[in-house]
């Protein structure tokens, strides 16, 4: 890593403690702070660990990407389960929008599984020799 790209990380390793001492010497943080702070570091994070790994690997690591998107697919199975307890039979607006938003993900999400392993797949056919039938 070369040295301008260290001191862009100085503030993303300094974002929690900022963020502590914004909210005062022992108080609670909002939550909806402590949620940015995270998306920003995981956002600062991303950026480095692509951009450190050689352009060789990017194929694997993208195929891992992948692999990790299966989180999301959890994620939308659970808004997808949500009950709220509305009248019996009917589905209030929230369960709608929640159930209507998981069904949402969880097709992207299998769009994104799928379709980045059959990418890997065929970029790393271009590497086979002619003659090798595995």
């Amino acid at each position: 890593m070369n040295n301008s790209r260290k001191w862009i990380a100085l503030p993303a390793a300094l974002l929690p403690t900022q963020a502590f001492a914004a909210s005062g010497i022992g108080g609670a943080i909002d939550p909806v702070v402590y949620e940015l702070m995270v998306f920003v570091m995981a956002i600062f994070v991303g950026y480095y660990v692509v951009w450190s790994v050689t352009p060789a690997l990017h194929t694997p690591l993208m195929s891992v990407t992948n692999a990790i998107s299966s989180v999301i697919v959890v994620g939308a199975l659970l808004a997808v389960a949500v009950e709220h307890g509305g009248l019996e039979g009917f589905m209030s607006g929230d369960e709608l929008a929640s159930k209507t938003f998981g069904v949402l993900a969880l097709a992207m999400a299998a769009v994104n599984i799928f379709g980045g392993f059959l990418v890997t797949q065929r970029m790393l056919a271009m590497y086979k020799k002619k003659g090798d039938k595995r």
